[in-house]
């Protein structure tokens, strides 16, 4: 049988994917569905990556099982400072990329780490990670646990007016954070629901972390940023809760078991981890490692 001939990019859609496999497309949703073939979802479409797709099509024709992806050591997604800290301390060996809950959700799915955090509001259910991960993760094994509830609002300096809502950002110079962070969507779907123009506010360079947001504010270039509690304190600045969050790991089933991830989980269990969150403040960690979502 002569190799299929795979499109020239990196993911196949649907009507692709039946072309190249000889079937109805909708037998491509119910292989889906099953998750039985590799698979993402992004803006409500089915994605397929070409090179999973590849070798599930070679295994199939030599009668193999689907063999798991092997995912480098990484932690993926949104920057949490908890997280950054414990990840070090814990001395467990993985590394980490942090650039966004919705981009280490999209590179959790390309098997480009073993997890990923995130803080992902559905702005329909105002429920938090679970609705986002259950479009975008389709057909991953995984697990959604929870890290931490963490306070956010708005973050300013002590001379400066206080803050109360979103409106007073008018006239201020805002540090906004990149648009694949959940802060930025979180921001977009709270100014949408209190009808403030987001082009009316005056923006900074972009933050693409936690800190890097506070410390625009502290260092003088952005009067104030939409933050978290534990580092506005560690700046000394000021802080007003607007909402508590909900940080969740998402997590590879087969790596939750691997050796350097059960020694980061388990010192996210010890008095150490929990005297830490409580002295940066904002945090409540007393339910970690609750799971949210079985994939």
């Amino acid at each position: 049988m002569p190799e299929p001939d795979f499109p020239d990019h990196e993911y196949l859609t649907v009507p692709e994917l039946a072309d190249l496999l000889r079937l109805k497309e909708r037998k491509i949703y119910d292989l889906a569905a099953s998750g039985e073939v590799p698979c993402s979802r992004a803006t409500g479409k089915l994605l397929f990556p070409a090179g999973e797709i590849r070798a599930w099509i070679a295994r199939a024709k030599s009668g193999g099982e689907a063999a798991p992806v092997e995912r480098p050591q990484v932690l993926l997604g949104s920057h949490d400072p908890l997280l950054d800290w414990a990840v070090r301390q814990s001395r467990s060996g993985l590394a980490s990329y942090f650039d966004g809950s919705m981009d280490g959700l999209e590179r959790f799915v390309r098997g480009e780490g073993i997890a990923a955090g995130m803080h992902l509001r559905d702005a329909k259910t105002g429920t938090w990670n679970i609705p986002t991960v259950q479009k975008l993760a389709v057909g991953q094994n995984a697990v959604l646990i929870r890290f931490a509830t963490r306070a956010r609002g708005l973050v300013s300096r002590e001379d400066a007016p206080a803050l109360s809502a979103l409106k007073d950002l008018i006239g201020l110079r805002l540090a906004p954070r990149q648009p694949e962070s959940g802060t930025d969507r979180l921001f977009r779907d709270l100014a949408a629901a209190e009808k403030l123009d987001r082009d009316s506010l005056t923006l900074t360079d972009i933050a693409r972390s936690e800190d890097e947001a506070v410390e625009a504010v502290r260092r003088g270039t952005a009067d104030a940023t939409f933050g978290l509690e534990a580092v506005a304190r560690a700046y000394g600045l000021r802080f007003t809760t607007l909402v508590e969050e909900e940080f969740a790991l998402l997590v590879d089933r087969k790596a939750w078991f691997d050796p350097a991830f059960q020694c980061f989980h388990q010192f996210c269990q010890s008095e150490a981890f929990a005297r830490r969150a409580a002295e940066m403040g904002g945090y409540d960690t007393s339910g970690f490692g609750a799971v949210l979502w079985n994939g």
